[in-house]
């Protein structure tokens, strides 16, 4: 794991970004002494939708099948 210094890290930020990008740690350090870790961030991976996850949880009106009204459709132009 890398180690720089917080003078260094502020002059090549976006270097040690791209480096936390590319899945290596890169560690920061005032002096001798670690202080932060710069890792990539890595989003939560979205959890696949499954096919009637809602039935039976919604429910829809006969009224919903009807026609708009004249002046609501003029709206939608």
């Amino acid at each position: 794991m890398p180690t720089y210094t917080i003078h260094d890290a502020k002059t090549n930020l976006s270097k040690l970004i791209a480096r936390a990008e590319a899945g290596e740690e890169v560690v920061l350090a005032r002096g001798k002494e670690p202080v932060a870790k710069l890792i990539a961030f890595s989003a939560k991976p979205k959890a696949k939708r499954k096919f009637g996850a809602l039935k039976g949880k919604i429910k829809i009106g006969p009224e919903f099948f009807e026609p708009l009204p004249e002046e609501e459709l003029k709206l939608w132009e």
